[in-house]
Parts: structure tokens; C-alpha cells; sequence
């Protein structure tokens, strides 16, 4: 494998982990603000839900997405009506890491809104605050670095998805081939040895310098939060 396939292998992984991200985060925020703060019927269910994925095979959520996203599946025909194909496209791929990634997502986010004071929140209300100013000013900066810590684990798990998204989109050089793929490719050929631990050495590399980046903002969300 040549620099420029690693580097191209290496820019498809970040912008299949990047876009997960973008759509997972505000959907697991909500799903994790409203499982901190509201009580309802069938909420353990709701949560053993979203754990699924974590607890199953990853080759088990590859095919239930291949089922229902395919070109014959339910949603993959009414999306592809709108333009819309996931199945074997990097689109899906980016639609399984997020989805692999989903409960690592919303945990920490909800504890971090379960820590919440409700007093301050409270306080603020009855100074005439109304409800936008005091999740901006008051919640969102106290739950930032769950939502951060979140954000890394998820990150970091949808770089290196494998299991559902080789049974999803298959692994296809330039479309849907991940860095874990081209890994996986590489072991089996005789000659690829260096280009695996190169391989490797990025993934390493990604996912420690994305560890270390939240530690990073997480401290000056600290100071910022103390001054």
C-alpha cells in the first residue's frame, strides 16, 4: 500500500468518524437529557436499547442495518426514493459507526446532567431567567465536559468500527474501507506487514491525540468555568 492509499484510507476514516458524530452527539444529547430528567414508563427498556449495540456482536447490527437500510429493506427503499442509499456507500458506514457508538455517546452525557444542581438552575428562574438563557449559560457549561468525554469515546469508537460496518457497507478501497478494514485487509496478504503496523501506528496515534485534546479542553472549560 502506497502513502497516498494510507493517506487516503486515513481522511476517509476521520470523515466517516466525523460525519457519525455530527448526527449522533445532538441526537444522543437529547436522548441523554431526557433520560436524566424525565420519568417515564419503559424507561430501563429504553435504555437497555441503547446499550444493545455495545452488548451484541457488532456483525448482529451490521445485518439488522443491512435488513433495514438495504436497497431492499423498508427505510433503504423509501430513502432511496429521496436520492438516499446507505448500503455499501460510506454514508452507511458513517450510519453504523454512529450507531456503534451511540451508547458511549449518551452515558456520560447523562451523568454529567444527572449531577446537575437544580438549585442554580432554580435561582436563575426566579431572577427572571427564562428557560433558554439558563440552559446556555447555566447546564450547558456544566455538562460540557461530559459531553466532551462523550464526544472523544465516540469518536474514537467509530474510527475503529469494524464488525458492523464490513457486514453493512462491505469493504470497498475509496468508498468504505476504515482504517480497522484496511487493517484487516492488509493481515491477510503475506507482504503487508509494514503497512499494517504504519496502520496501526495512526490509529494509535488518532486515538491518543484525541484523548489527549478533551483532557485539554476539559481543563480550560474548567479554569474558564472557575474565573
Amino acid at each position: 500500500m502506497t502513502g497516498n492509499q494510507i493517506t487516503d484510507v486515513v481522511l476517509l476514516s476521520m470523515k466517516i468518524a466525523g460525519m457519525a458524530m455530527v448526527f449522533a452527539i445532538p441526537l444522543a444529547f437529547v436522548v441523554a437529557w431526557i433520560l436524566a430528567r424525565c420519568e417515564f414508563f419503559g424507561k430501563s427498556l429504553v435504555q437497555a436499547l441503547i446499550t444493545l449495540p455495545l452488548v451484541m456482536p457488532p456483525v448482529v447490527t451490521g445485518y439488522v442495518l443491512l435488513l433495514v437500510f438495504g436497497r431492499n429493506g423498508p427505510l433503504g427503499q423509501l430513502l432511496e426514493g429521496f436520492g438516499v442509499t446507505f448500503a455499501f456507500q460510506w454514508t452507511g458506514a458513517a450510519l453504523a459507526a454512529g450507531i456503534m457508538a451511540f451508547p458511549l455517546l449518551v452515558r456520560p452525557m447523562r451523568l454529567s446532567i444527572e449531577a446537575l444542581d437544580h438549585g442554580l438552575d432554580e435561582a436563575a428562574s426566579t431572577l427572571g431567567a427564562g428557560a433558554v438563557t439558563r440552559f446556555a449559560t447555566i447546564s450547558l457549561p456544566l455538562v460540557l465536559p461530559g459531553l466532551i468525554a462523550g464526544s472523544v469515546l465516540g469518536f474514537a469508537k467509530a474510527l475503529g468500527e469494524f464488525g458492523a460496518t464490513i457486514t453493512f457497507v462491505s469493504n470497498i478501497p475509496g468508498e468504505t474501507q476504515t482504517l480497522s478494514l484496511a487493517i484487516y485487509s492488509l493481515l491477510q496478504s503475506p507482504a503487508g506487514d509494514r503497512a499494517v503496523i504504519v496502520m496501526i501506528s495512526i490509529s494509535a496515534f488518532l486515538a491518543i491525540g484525541s484523548v489527549l485534546l478533551s483532557e485539554w479542553v476539559a481543563k480550560r472549560i474548567g479554569k474558564w468555568g472557575r474565573g
